[in-house]
């Protein structure tokens, strides 16, 4: 499916966007807004205006931000569910069933929950989590892999 200009003009608006506002440069600007709106309060005597200044732009911005921070979510949303459906397509014994798990409803998700909540407790019981996460076991699947890989 190709994208229009607009949709590929703004997801790349929306990554930048999301990076950029999510930075500690960011957060110091918007600070140091709010420090200054503070600071001119008195000169201003805390007028009704003053106060809309900050309710407005900050109204704005949130109203704005939902649309960037949601499509980038979208996005990342899709990436992570590609991943996961490859790794079960690629185990042999994962459930194929679980490919697209996302579109089920919410009382089909609670019956493959409990079952792998029924999983998780019988592995507790049985698995010392010291042996099953060793360095030694990280060791010897990384060389399990490049030998099925052929390298």
């Amino acid at each position: 499916m190709k994208k229009n200009s607009f949709a590929r003009w703004f997801d790349k608006f929306c990554s930048r966007v999301t990076h950029i506002t999510g930075s500690s440069s960011a957060f110091m600007i918007a600070l140091g807004v709010i420090i200054v709106w503070g600071v001119t309060g008195p000169l201003f005597n805390y007028s009704d205006t003053w106060q809309l200044v900050i309710n407005t732009g900050t109204t704005i911005v949130t109203f704005l931000m939902v649309f960037v921070i949601q499509q980038s979510q979208n996005k990342d949303s899709v990436a992570v569910q590609i991943k996961l459906n490859e790794l079960i397509a690629a185990t042999t014994h994962a459930s194929d069933h679980l490919i697209s798990v996302e579109d089920l409803t919410e009382e089909e998700l609670l019956v493959i929950q409990k079952h792998y909540q029924k999983l998780a407790e019988l592995t507790k019981k049985k698995a010392n989590i010291q042996k099953t996460h060793s360095v030694e076991e990280a060791i010897r699947r990384v060389e399990e892999k490049f030998q099925l890989k052929g390298k």
